[in-house]
């Protein structure tokens, strides 16, 4: 991802790296936690539709409006919430009402590893939180990676 990163910025655009933990945020060039960039309510469940707490004019809220990639690593690990939260955000601050205010976002991550912590849930409960049960999915392309 660091390549994309690189690559993005000798084409003098903005990407925006997140990840859903600290640890993977620290493996990324720029990185920082989606809850920290977005400004994400940290619980994300107690909230009829969370939104981030960015301001409009503020640096964060100017990168946004400007940039041309997010990417989210380790997105297999955040609430279904979170990313929902993100799109309504960037389309008000876009002022565009595509997915996510019209800018790509790049979500990695292995849905066999963990996916949410859902405090005393069941399994439904985990899947029920996780990104694929959002209405986010059905407009996502998924890519695979394979060895050659």
């Amino acid at each position: 991802m660091n390549l994309l990163l690189a690559k993005i910025l000798q084409e003098n655009r903005i990407a925006i790296a997140v990840a859903s933990s600290g640890i993977a945020a620290t493996l990324l060039h720029g990185g920082r936690t989606a809850h920290s960039a977005f400004k994400l309510p940290l619980d994300l469940t107690k909230q009829g539709n969370p939104t981030c707490n960015v301001s409009r004019g503020s640096a964060m809220g100017n990168l946004l409006t400007e940039c041309s990639l997010i990417i989210w690593d380790e997105a297999a690990m955040c609430h279904r919430a979170a990313f929902e939260a993100l799109e309504r955000f960037l389309q008000d601050l876009r002022r565009n009402m595509r997915v996510m205010g019209g800018v790509i976002v790049l979500l990695a991550g292995n849905f066999r590893q963990a996916l949410p912590v859902i405090p005393r849930g069941t399994r439904a409960d985990e899947v029920n939180a996780s990104i694929k049960s959002s209405y986010l999915w059905h407009h996502s392309e998924k890519l695979h990676l394979t060895r050659t």
